[in-house]
């Protein structure tokens, strides 16, 4: 059994702004409060295709593991680590991220879609980011009821942690509004 889900949210600020804030959602000290489940992040590697003008990006991420925390205890690990791609096409304005658990891969599969374009009702101020993501409890498939039930827990909490991301991202895009206005925030 897989759970999936998929949310959309717009962003009153221009494209420009929302991708800039989100390479810089985990650096800001103020985030790191909010999005406390993130422990670690760092960049594996970065190379920007001159032909294309496409720059592709692959982050290590270490999160607080998934999921209630009887299934932690079931596991007995507390941290999981992910890995993110990430592909910035400029010319097209389209910035597409893939996530990924790397461990932890036996328990449990998570992978998380999320895409910024510019909105097509307002191109130029607002963005439109679409996320898509999916969870699979894997030892418990046997268990349908009882795996569910934790994929639907998992679930629960990938939501409750997206919108801590959404209220961290309009708080970096006021910021580098009111930076590049030369107003300290």
């Amino acid at each position: 059994m897989v759970r999936a889900y998929s949310q959309e949210h717009t962003y009153k600020h221009p494209w420009e702004r929302v991708t800039s804030a989100s390479w810089r959602k985990f650096a800001d000290p103020e985030n790191k409060r909010i999005l406390s489940h993130i422990l670690e992040v760092d960049t594996l590697n970065h190379k920007l295709d001159s032909i294309s003008g496409r720059l592709y990006t692959t982050r290590a991420i270490t999160i607080h593991a998934p999921g209630p925390w009887f299934l932690r205890k079931i596991i007995r690990q507390d941290i999981c680590h992910c890995v993110e791609s990430t592909v910035v096409d400029a010319q097209s304005r389209s910035m597409q991220l893939s996530t990924r658990n790397i461990s932890l891969e036996k328990y449990i599969e998570v992978e998380e879609k999320i895409r910024y374009d510019p909105h097509p009702d307002n191109p130029k101020l607002w963005t439109v980011c679409k996320q898509e993501t999916s969870i699979r409890i894997k030892p418990l498939s046997a268990l349908a009821s009882m795996a569910e039930k934790i994929e639907q827990k998992c679930v629960d909490k990938f939501q409750a942690n997206s919108a801590k991301g959404r209220e961290v991202m309009e708080r970096m895009c006021k910021y580098l509004e009111a930076e590049s206005r030369g107003i300290s925030a």
